[in-house]
């Protein structure tokens, strides 16, 4: 009886770590458009509202789902706050966001990049940076769908199968 009750729970912590681990690829797509739309936003509150970046960044905290929202967030926070540069303080709270977010360290060196541009030229030129990182971002976009499409089902069974496994060494 105590076998088959640890064989059922060493099924149920394999499968969950599959499951868990499958979740990573998904929510990444799913992230990187939640990103994609906030730059689209930020583009229009620079354009046609003209709108502070503390504050548009505000709005845009308010708009997006979390983990995207905390990078918006705590980048009006620290832009109010404290005396820093816009480029500073983006590239500090991508640092201070990114361990709740799924996305990976090219998406990051992107963001950052982003930020050092960011608030350095006139309109049409952010307009520009705006559009460029967009267009990375969606690249990266395509490269996560792949990865989802190709390993989540494996990890799903590679949980599941490892628990297998790991039960019929342990008998």
């Amino acid at each position: 009886m105590m076998k088959l009750i640890g064989a059922v729970l060493i099924i149920a912590a394999t499968t969950w770590t599959g499951i868990e681990a499958a979740k990573q690829l998904s929510q990444r797509p799913k992230q990187l458009r939640h990103v994609k739309a906030a730059l689209q936003s930020l583009e229009a509150e620079i354009m046609f509202g003209h709108t502070p970046l503390h504050e548009a960044s505000q709005k845009l905290a308010s708009q997006l789902a979390k983990p995207i929202s905390l990078i918006f967030e705590t980048f009006a926070v620290k832009l109010t706050s404290s005396d820093t540069t816009v480029s500073h303080a983006w590239e500090e709270s991508l640092k201070d966001t990114w361990k709740f977010t799924a996305l990976k360290q090219g998406e990051f060196e992107i963001l950052k990049q982003f930020g050092e541009t960011l608030g350095r030229h006139d309109k049409y030129s952010q307009q520009k940076q705006i559009n460029l990182a967009i267009t990375h971002l969606e690249r990266e976009e395509g490269d996560a769908h792949e990865r989802q499409m190709k390993y989540e089902k494996m990890v799903k069974s590679l949980g599941f199968l490892s628990g297998l496994l790991l039960i019929i060494l342990l008998m």
